[in-house]
C-alpha cells in the first residue's frame, strides 16, 4: 500500500486485517448509519436511506408490472393469533417483542410486535375471501418487522429492519408454485441489474426452510471475506395458513375449498450485501443503477469567473434522468473533496477548473477502477451514460468472478473441513438429504447448506459429509 493510499485510508480498517471492523468503518464513516440508545436497532440515516428508497422503487414496479399491490396490515398482533400455526409459533418464539400494557392498564392479551405478517394478513383474508372469482389475491407491503436478536450488525441482522413481504394466494398449487418462482426471478433480477451482485438460487433443505413453508426458495451471494449472505426469499406456504386461518373459498366445483399461500421478501440487509461484496478499503464502490449520487461535480478554482458557471451549465447538459451533484461548498479543499465522494462510493467524479475550460474538456474518474482521464465537454451525456453501463457491468463481473474463484468441489467431509479453514467460500458437494447429515455439518463447521440449486451438477453418487448415498448436490458455506 503507498504512502498516499496509507494517509487516505487510515480512518478505514483494511479488509484484510479485520473484515468485522472494515465493515463498521464503512457503515459509519460514510454516513450510512448510527447507533440506536435501543440495543440493536439503528438509525438509517439519509445516505442510507436513498440507497433503500432506490432499492424499493425498481422492486416496486417489478411487483407491480407483475399484477401485485401494495396495502398495510398492523404492527401489533394478537398472541392467539400468532398461535394459530404451531411450527410457525415456535420458529418465531425466541425472537418475538411483546407488548403487555396500555399506558398503565395492563392488556387482557400481550400483542406481539410484529416479526412477519403472516398470521395477521390471514386472519384479514379469511374474512375477504369468498369466491374463487376474487383469486389471485396479489398483495404486497412495505414495513418493518422486529425480531430480538441477541448479536446484531447494522444491516446484516438488526432487532428491527426495513423489508417488503408479499402474501398472495391461488386457486391451485401450481399457481401458487408459479408465483413462489417468479417473485424469486424478479429478486435475482434486482440483484444483478440493480445491485451488480450475482447470485446463486435454488431450494432451501427442510431444516433451513421458512417456519410453517411447504418449500422455501433463496438467492445466496458471496461476500468478500468468503460468507454467504441469504439475499432474499420466496416461499411456498402451501395449504399451511390457509387451514390453520380457515380461509376458504367456493370452487369453481361449488365444493369450499382452501386456496395456496406464497409469501416472499427481502429487506435493508441487501445494503450489507452491496458493501460486503463491492466495498474496498477506500469505503463504498456503489453500483451506478443504485447509487444515490451518480456524478459528483467538483469544481477546481471555484472562486475563478466561469467556473461555476460552466459546472452548473454541465449540470443541465447531463439532464434530470442522472442523478447529478455539485459541491460547490467552498470550506472544503478539492482533494479533501475527491477523498469524502471516493469513501462514499460515488460511481463517476467530475472535474472542471479554468484550464479545463480552455481545453473544452472536463476530467473523469470512475469509482469502480480509480481511472481518470480527460474527455471532451462536447458529447459529455453520451459519455457519462455508457461510462455509467461499463462501470455496472464492470463490478458485476468483478463480482461474478471473485464467487467462481472462491467456489470448489470437494471430495470428501475432510477435504470439505480443511477448504472451509484455508479458502473460505462455496462448497459444492453431494448431499443425502437426512437431517442428520445436516446437523453434523453444522456441528463441524459452523457451515449449513446453503441451499440445493436448480442448476444440479453430477459430483459422484455417494453423500460427501457421511458416504450414504447422495440425492442432491448442494452450496455449503459458512455464512452471516
Amino acid at each position: 500500500m503507498s504512502k498516499k493510499e496509507k494517509q487516505f485510508v487510515e480512518d478505514i480498517t483494511p479488509m484484510e486485517v479485520d473484515f468485522p471492523q472494515w465493515y463498521t468503518d464503512v457503515i459509519t464513516k460514510t454516513d450510512l448509519v448510527d447507533y440506536s440508545p435501543v440495543r440493536g436497532f439503528m438509525v438509517i440515516k439519509p445516505y442510507g436511506y436513498a440507497i433503500w428508497e432506490n432499492i424499493q422503487k425498481y422492486m416496486d414496479k417489478r411487483f407491480k408490472d407483475t399484477g401485485h399491490k401494495n396495502c398495510y396490515f398492523p404492527l401489533l398482533i394478537p398472541e392467539s393469533l400468532l398461535k394459530k400455526e404451531a411450527e410457525h409459533v415456535e420458529g418465531f418464539a425466541p425472537e418475538v417483542a411483546w407488548v403487555t400494557h396500555g399506558g398503565k392498564e395492563e392488556l387482557q392479551e400481550r400483542l406481539c410486535v410484529r416479526p412477519t405478517s403472516e398470521t395477521i394478513i390471514c386472519s384479514m383474508y379469511a374474512k375477504w375471501l369468498k369466491s374463487y372469482r376474487e383469486l389471485p389475491y396479489l398483495y404486497n407491503q412495505w414495513c418493518s418487522v422486529v425480531r430480538w436478536e441477541k448479536a446484531t450488525r447494522p444491516f446484516l441482522r438488526t432487532s428491527e429492519f426495513l423489508w417488503q413481504e408479499g402474501h398472495t394466494l391461488h386457486e391451485t398449487y401450481d399457481e401458487a408454485q408459479a408465483e413462489t418462482l417468479q417473485m424469486l426471478n424478479i429478486y435475482k433480477e434486482t440483484a444483478e441489474e440493480l445491485m451488480a451482485i450475482p447470485v446463486v438460487t435454488g431450494r432451501k433443505s427442510d431444516k433451513e426452510k421458512f417456519a410453517g413453508a411447504y418449500a422455501t426458495y433463496t438467492m445466496e451471494a458471496l461476500m468478500h471475506d468468503g460468507k454467504a449472505l441469504q439475499a432474499g426469499t420466496s416461499h411456498n406456504l402451501g395449504q399451511h395458513f390457509t387451514k390453520a386461518f380457515e380461509i376458504t373459498f367456493l370452487g369453481r366445483n361449488g365444493e369450499i375449498q382452501n386456496p395456496y399461500h406464497t409469501s416472499w421478501g427481502v429487506s435493508t440487509r441487501l445494503i450489507g450485501g452491496i458493501i460486503m461484496v463491492h466495498g474496498d478499503n477506500r469505503g463504498l464502490v456503489l453500483p451506478p443503477r443504485l447509487a444515490p449520487i451518480q456524478v459528483i461535480m467538483i469544481p477546481i478554482a471555484q472562486h475563478k469567473e466561469g467556473v461555476l458557471d460552466k459546472a452548473y451549465e454541465l449540470k443541465k447538459i447531463l439532464g434530470d434522468d442522472i442523478r447529478v451533484e455539485i459541491d460547490d461548498n467552498d470550506n472544503y479543499s478539492p482533494g479533501w473533496k475527491f477523498n469524502e465522494y471516493e469513501m462514499k462510493g460515488v460511481p463517476i467524479r467530475i472535474e472542471v477548473g479554468p484550464k479545463d475550460i480552455e481545453k473544452n474538456q472536463v476530467m473523469i474518474s470512475r469509482r469502480d477502477t480509480l481511472e481518470k482521464q480527460a474527455v471532451p465537454m462536447e458529447g459529455l451525456r453520451d459519455t457519462v451514460l455508457a461510462l455509467l453501463n461499463d462501470i455496472h457491468n464492470n463490478m458485476l463481473e468483478r463480482a461474478r468472478n471473485h464467487r467462481d474463484e472462491n467456489t470448489y468441489s470437494i471430495s470428501s467431509f475432510e477435504d470439505f473441513k480443511q477448504k472451509m479453514e484455508e479458502k473460505p467460500g462455496f462448497a459444492k458437494g453431494m448431499w443425502c438429504g437426512s437431517r442428520e447429515c445436516e446437523d453434523n455439518i453444522k456441528a463441524e463447521t459452523s457451515a449449513t447448506i446453503r441451499c440445493i440449486p436448480f442448476e444440479q451438477e453430477d459430483l459422484g453418487d455417494k453423500c460427501h459429509f457421511c458416504g450414504k448415498e447422495a440425492k442432491h448436490m448442494v452450496y455449503v458455506a459458512k455464512a452471516y
